[in-house]
């Protein structure tokens, strides 16, 4: 019993937040001693801190530390209220993991056809708009991840949390018929103006920079590393291109009513990539709010 408090080595704070291993961590004079803490909620992210190269597990879940000596992993919004965690020298540990309470919302006098595509052309569009994200969701980029925490990335007010389950009924314009259809909002929307200012939340490379996807419209994809990619639907403008390298607050686009919406606004979605793994339909959306809380540092 005494080896295991010897090697359990976790920093958690009061609700949702535990701290966020740093370089402090790790000792000057010996291996690093493995610590897992971050955003501990349903929906959040564990930030692991180890030697480089070790490997951590988290829920099931193994990855390599990278140079920095860390490994992140997303928390899926179904996750245990207690997950355990370990490391190939031997340490292991159990983080206790925060509630979600989303709300379930119904809309009504909807138009069909802001929610599905239903002709020819709108189906084809679609389609093609699939692909691409597909595409752009295979490439992986180095990168911090949320190692030096994140920024809003629109200077605007929340209009609607992640995490809340929509029920739409309504009638399609197009064909006069009656539809209902059910989704969970996987994003964090600020009501923003046409034309405000995208920034990026974090340092990362673009891998998609698209004016006109069926559902998202104007779109960028920035893959900040380590998994973590975040996503920005509805713009007006878009100012990068895929490959650029961008930093933290550097320009991205412009928000706008792109896309299936019914209003001008910023949707702002953060989707959680298993690198150790080629298969993405494993990978989920995790909650943008949760990083916010992260601390914010400089990069190494």
């Amino acid at each position: 019993m005494m080896l295991r408090e010897l090697l359990l080595t976790v920093v958690m704070c009061a609700g949702a937040c535990a701290q966020v291993p740093t370089a402090d961590t790790v000792s000057t004079t010996g291996p690093a001693t493995p610590v897992c803490g971050g955003a501990l909620a349903q929906g959040g992210l564990v930030i692991c801190r180890a030697e480089p190269g070790e490997a951590i597990t988290v829920a099931g879940v193994t990855q390599t530390a990278d140079s920095t000596g860390t490994a992140q992993f997303g928390i899926n919004t179904n996750a245990p209220s207690v997950i355990g965690w370990s490391a190939s020298g031997g340490a292991f540990g159990d983080l206790v993991i925060a509630p979600r309470e989303d709300e379930f919302r119904t809309i009504k006098g909807f138009d069909c056809d802001k929610v599905d595509a239903r002709s020819p052309e709108q189906k084809a569009h679609a389609a093609r708009s699939w692909q691409i994200k597909q595409d752009a969701f295979a490439r992986l980029n180095p990168g911090a991840g949320a190692l030096h925490g994140f920024i809003k990335p629109s200077d605007a007010p929340t209009s609607s949390p992640f995490g809340p389950t929509r029920k739409y009924i309504g009638v399609s314009k197009v064909t006069g018929q009656p539809c209902e259809s059910t989704s969970v909002h996987r994003g964090y929307d600020m009501a923003a103006p046409v034309g405000t200012p995208v920034i990026a939340p974090a340092g990362g490379t673009v891998i998609l920079a698209e004016p006109d996807l069926y559902y998202e419209g104007g779109t960028v994809f920035l893959d900040h590393g380590r998994g973590l990619t975040s996503v920005f639907m509805h713009l007006s403008e878009v100012d990068v291109t895929s490959g650029d390298t961008v930093k933290r607050g550097d320009l991205l686009a412009k928000t706008g009513n792109s896309g299936r919406t019914t209003g001008p606004h910023l949707h702002w979605a953060v989707k959680w990539r298993n690198i150790a793994s080629a298969d993405r339909s494993g990978d989920f959306y995790i909650d943008p709010a949760l990083l916010l809380d992260l601390p914010l540092s400089e990069p190494e």
